[in-house]
């Protein structure tokens, strides 16, 4: 209720935390060439009954938002079969390089789809896209003091990537799309939302790029 003194439970942090439950069997139910489908039976409690769940087994993925020194961010329209629509997004990619580090893989992402390297990077957020079915982490970076990547040493794009389109916004005209239900890429309402969040301490409080990412499946 409004104005009822914060308990002790309430006042404590909030973190998600890892959390070991008996598994009993676990089974592949489906190879794709992107991601496995997996089904494990494990137990809530020693003494609890046993729990079925199919899920997506995922390598995980990497966002990066690009913002120029006037406080534009940079937005891409790529074409996204599963829901039909072309998409604003960020520009984003699979941790599929076995052993690449985090931020290597989000500056080949961001020289891939948006021909832009950068020298500053910080971590803007961390978040499961569907943890309800799926394994995949995704970490979103913020990148700053961008330079362009040379005509000779830019990568062809295929498929979707090669009806890329890009677009300069305004941060606040990116968050009232968001907000209005213009945008609906995860990553790009998500670090979107979070660069606004920062902005008000002149992006002070964020984590360095090479933070800790614990809660990726790799490192646990």
């Amino acid at each position: 209720m409004p104005g009822t003194p914060e308990t002790p439970q309430a006042a404590r942090q909030v973190s998600d935390a890892p959390s070991p439950r008996r598994l009993l069997s676990t089974e592949k139910v489906y190879e794709g060439r992107i991601w496995d489908v997996v089904s494990d039976s494990f137990q809530l409690s020693e003494a609890g009954e046993s729990l079925t769940r199919d899920y997506i087994d995922h390598p995980g993925a990497v966002a990066v938002l690009p913002m120029n020194d006037a406080g534009e961010v940079l937005l891409i329209r790529q074409y996204r079969h599963p829901v039909g629509m072309d998409l604003w997004e960020i520009p984003a990619g699979l941790l599929d390089v076995e052993g690449e580090d985090f931020v290597v893989g989000a500056a080949r992402e961001l020289a891939e789809e948006a021909d832009l390297a950068a020298g500053e990077w910080n971590v803007l957020a961390d978040f499961f896209n569907s943890p309800g079915s799926s394994s995949e982490a995704i970490r979103i970076y913020l990148a700053r003091g961008l330079t362009e990547v040379p005509h000779h040493e830019r990568h062809e794009r295929t498929d979707e990537e090669a009806e890329i389109e890009f677009h300069w916004i305004p941060l606040d005209d990116a968050v009232a799309s968001v907000l209005e239900g213009r945008l609906h890429n995860p990553s790009a309402v998500v670090g979107i939302l979070a660069a606004a969040a920062a902005k008000a301490d002149g992006f002070a409080g964020l984590r360095p790029a090479d933070s800790p990412w614990t809660a990726h499946p790799s490192q646990r």
